[in-house]
């Protein structure tokens, strides 16, 4: 016999029966059940309704009819955050003021005292970042094709030649050998980009720097609160990009942050940020670089220090979350199913994703595609990071084209990241996983 949780539902007439998913237990608490069932309805919500079986539908996936969508992403806001953002929206100072300066004091805190200043985006920061090291046309800077484009696009905004490398294929990230074999004597700075959280081995990534003169521009994007070596990322090192866009750990809506080297850089990066301007005294205005408006505004910085204040246990509750994802998947997931898993680092990541690498299909269906869709159909919402910037029409356009980057482009046709958002539970892990389980047993 099988049961299932039921609410009351009708169709318009209140005569039709619900349509509802099945989940059957095994003896060992494993789900099984992936099609459709007829229920009968109940006369009241709570009911541990046994089921009447009648002919399943054909070929039909389960859907989480009885549970709200589960989205792979979304933020969590608190209500003293919001209180002070409606503050700062009566306080007649919305744009750069007190709150950037008070995030800027405790980001650079939070680094060891660095110097950090705010931005109104992530992608931006690089861009500076490449500016201030004097990065320009002629110059080479080789990062990863797995990223969001604005990691490569922002080298072309410079003036510079994107150069990539491929991918390791257990941590997705740069493999620093084929970064050291791409390096010309135009190479000028590396870009690392930290997926899902994870960075790269740091010793070996400066040491591959300092061997050949190289400036590092760290796309930390997705990995405030991780760390190397008991180390956080940001707090060491040379230039690092932090985001706060709406799905990072951390957000403030949009933004980002830029950690320095010195006072020197801080202030030119101050510069870059608003047009290039000086000021002096009272009336004193100077332009003498090329800057763009870049600021972070004071409504924006009220929400980055209000989730800024959570900081370690976002981290910690993320990790959690993610030893839950392995526990609920079990050893076996990978011979079982065929899908990659990450890996296992509970020391370094802060596990901003969960991602799997999804087997190929033998039916000549797109695998991801119809991943997403059989998930989707579960009430189960699925990300995806990252296509291959190298094949993206931009890129082709400059001579990048298959089969040069294979690793890079076998993880972007078939990578995938599942729910992970601060306001998840280890019930939501579980029904991640169910489906997870479920969509690739039908394939």
């Amino acid at each position: 016999m099988c049961f299932l949780r039921l609410g009351c539902h009708s169709d318009k007439q209140g005569k039709s029966p619900y349509l509802a998913t099945v989940f059957c237990l095994r003896d060992d608490d494993s789900f099984t059940g992936d099609r459709l069932y007829s229920v009968k309805p109940c006369n009241h919500a709570g009911t541990d309704a046994p089921l009447t079986h009648r002919q399943p539908e054909t070929d039909a996936f389960l859907v989480m009819s009885q549970q709200p969508f589960l989205p792979f992403s979304k933020p969590t806001i608190d209500e003293a955050t919001i209180s002070v953002v409606g503050d700062v929206l009566r306080s007649g100072w919305i744009t750069s003021g007190p709150k950037v300066q008070a995030f800027e004091a405790q980001l650079s805190e939070y680094f060891g005292g660095r110097p950090v200043r705010t931005f109104n985006s992530g992608t931006c920061t690089m861009e500076i970042a490449l500016r201030i090291a004097g990065i320009g046309p002629g110059d080479e800077v080789i990062t990863t094709p797995i990223s969001w484009v604005a990691t490569a696009n922002v080298i072309l905004e410079v003036g510079a030649t994107p150069v990539f490398a491929d991918i390791d294929p257990v941590t997705r990230n740069l493999d620093l050998a084929q970064v050291e074999a791409a390096i010309t004597a135009r190479t000028k700075a590396i870009i690392p980009v930290y997926l899902a959280g994870l960075p790269l081995d740091m010793p070996m990534l400066y040491s591959l720097a300092n061997k050949y003169n190289l400036r590092i521009v760290e796309d930390a994007a997705q990995a405030l609160g991780s760390s190397w070596g008991g180390e956080r990322i940001g707090a060491t090192g040379d230039f690092v990009s932090f985001s706060f866009q709406a799905n990072k750990n951390i957000t403030s809506s949009e933004g980002g942050c830029l950690v320095l080297n010195n006072a020197e850089e801080a202030r030119l990066a101050e510069k870059y940020r608003l047009q290039g301007v000086t000021r002096t005294g009272f009336d004193g205005l100077d332009v003498d670089v090329l800057g763009g408006k870049f600021n972070m505004t004071d409504i924006a910085a009220a929400i980055g220090l209000g989730q800024f204040a959570h900081i370690e246990k976002i981290t910690a509750h993320r990790q959690n979350l993610a030893r839950h994802y392995f526990k609920c998947l079990g050893s076996d997931f990978e011979e079982k199913y065929g899908a990659q898993l990450p890996p296992a680092d509970f020391e370094n990541s802060n596990w901003h994703l969960f991602q799997l690498v999804l087997p190929e299909r033998q039916d000549g269906l797109p695998a991801r595609a119809t991943f997403m869709e059989q998930m989707q159909a579960q009430g189960v919402g699925i990300g995806y990071h990252y296509p291959p910037i190298h094949l993206l029409s931009l890129y082709r356009a400059q001579g990048f084209k298959e089969g040069m980057f294979p690793v890079a482009e076998k993880v972007g046709r078939l990578i995938v990241s599942l729910p992970m958002f601060t306001a998840m539970t280890e019930a939501d892990v579980e029904r991640s996983v169910a489906a997870v389980k479920a969509v690739l047993k039908a394939n």
